[in-house]
């Protein structure tokens, strides 16, 4: 059997950001129809979209950074095979412009988040919608260390949408985590 690390290897950038973009496009569809069937309309989920600098600066900027800062310590402490995820973040930002990761994790964040806090958390609850977050990210289920991770930023993720109810903070944090890691993987690789 072919490992995952072999699959990412034997793809090009280019088809590896269509299979993201794929995905992504999966997840928001899947938003849009899970939003028709479990709520009474489509202006119950526009109540979710605040633009509120102050909070979105307190409760999605700032948790952002809090999470990257200590992603980079636990990576500057830990072993780096514990953060070994197959090599999909490095194929997918190693070789990425600035302005194409801004676009790949708005994409991601907005749809991830539209989905999972957006409909799934305000429907069936926090834990549940944390949990199959963290389950999605299925690659990281055999990496003990990455699977705490996830696990804690989809809880801190919920947390932040059960504190504000507003999808804008939880997209921006989770913006500014994966825009930072991306840039992160890009500039390590760079030197390297």
């Amino acid at each position: 059997m072919v490992s995952q690390r072999e699959l990412i290897k034997r793809m090009s950038d280019r088809e590896l950001t269509k299979q993201l973009m794929l995905s992504q496009l999966f997840l928001f569809i899947l938003s849009l129809v899970l939003s028709f069937i479990l709520f009474n309309n489509m202006a119950q989920w526009f109540q979710y979209f605040r633009l509120d600098g102050h909070e979105l600066l307190v409760y999605g900027v700032i948790p952002g950074l809090i999470i990257v800062t200590v992603d980079v310590i636990l990576m500057a402490v830990l072993p780096e095979h514990y953060y070994d995820d197959g090599g999909i973040n490095d194929k997918i930002f190693k070789n990425r412009s600035v302005g194409s990761i801004f676009i790949v994790v708005l994409v991601i964040a907005f749809a991830e988040e539209l989905l999972f806090r957006g409909v799934l958390q305000t429907a069936f609850g926090y834990v549940t919608a944390s949990t199959i977050f963290a389950l999605v990210h299925i690659r990281y289920l055999k990496k003990p260390v990455l699977l705490l991770s996830v696990l804690f930023v989809s809880f801190y993720l919920g947390f932040l949408f059960e504190r504000t109810g507003n999808l804008l903070t939880t997209m921006t944090a989770h913006f500014i985590v994966d825009f930072l890691s991306g840039l992160i993987i890009r500039l390590s690789k760079k030197r390297c």
